[in-house]
């Protein structure tokens, strides 16, 4: 069995959307390029083409990777405050500053936002801590210790 993909109701509907775009809209748009482009001759040297055969194939790629994150998805319910966990916003302290982090599944992740994945190892390293444990995580200039100040699932 394949590991679960853990995701937000509104990051799965998002997904859904994403996947149904990609099959009824872009499909259709890329065979018409393609087509279009078979009018100019030879293929050989037919650079309009080539592209469109290059985004035929990423797209078909992106469309597996959206089926297979659609069907191992498991929504993320809300847990308790007392420890992290996935879903839950965590408010860290490192030095003299905090940052706040939400840990989400994978495919929500977006760490300028301070959305991180579960999977990432700042994500792994919050995991299970209540307020007052400290975290550290190897970055590439070091180590940083964080001290959970806060936890809001």
């Amino acid at each position: 069995m394949s590991n679960p993909v853990y995701i937000s109701k509104e990051g799965l509907e998002k997904l859904k959307q994403e996947l149904h775009h990609l099959k009824t809209v872009k499909r259709v748009e890329i065979a018409a390029r393609i087509e279009k482009a078979k009018d100019l001759g030879d293929l050989k040297e037919n650079a309009e083409y080539h592209d469109a055969k290059d985004e035929a194939g990423f797209t078909a790629g992106r469309i597996a990777e959206l089926e297979d994150q659609i069907t191992r998805a498991t929504i993320i319910e809300a847990k308790s405050n007392e420890n992290v966990s996935i879903g839950c916003t965590v408010k860290a302290k490192a030095g003299d500053k905090e940052k706040t982090f939400t840990i989400v599944g994978a495919p929500e992740a977006d760490p300028l936002q301070g959305r991180i994945s579960n999977e990432s190892p700042l994500g792994m390293a919050f995991l299970g801590k209540v307020v007052g444990d400290q975290v550290e995580v190897k970055v590439p200039s070091g180590t940083i210790t964080y001290t959970v100040i806060q936890i809001t699932c």
